[in-house]
């Protein structure tokens, strides 16, 4: 799966999986704890295929640090929690992104980073990282 299909919902703790749209809205999954809910369209959602993280030059897609924190930890969960104190979880994400703009990216938006990676670590959800370079490799070479 896609991080097209994975959204944050504003208010909602952990990740959805869009299920099915409706005229309303929409219906999602809760990764956390399989629950199906109706997302109204006034809902603050945002998807994270969307979602970027400031750097000192450019915005880097959510998918590239992803990717970058799958090789830091070797495919693994990461090894600090969302909940550990300011000074470490600043110090993991400059190893991960050592150019990332201090300023405009929070001890929160690490803090989430970390915690979305995790979830879908733990739901097998992270394959998406190796298989876009294949498809890009092979259209490149096409």
């Amino acid at each position: 799966m896609s991080l097209e299909k994975v959204l944050s919902i504003s208010g909602k703790p952990g990740l959805y999986k869009l299920i099915a749209q409706t005229r309303g809205g929409f219906v999602a999954e809760s990764l956390l704890d399989k629950k199906r809910i109706s997302v109204g369209i006034q809902t603050n959602v945002s998807v994270l295929s969307e979602i970027a993280i400031y750097t000192l030059t450019e915005e880097i897609p959510l998918k590239e640090v992803f990717k970058k924190i799958k090789v830091k930890e070797n495919g693994q969960p990461t090894s600090v929690k969302a909940k550990d104190n300011k000074d470490t979880l600043e110090e993991y994400f400059f190893d991960v992104l050592p150019d990332y703009d201090e300023d405009r990216v929070y001890v929160s938006d690490i803090k989430k980073v970390i915690q979305w990676y995790n979830l879908l670590h733990q739901h097998d959800m992270l394959s998406f990282l190796d298989d876009s370079d294949e498809v890009q490799k092979l259209d490149e070479e096409e």
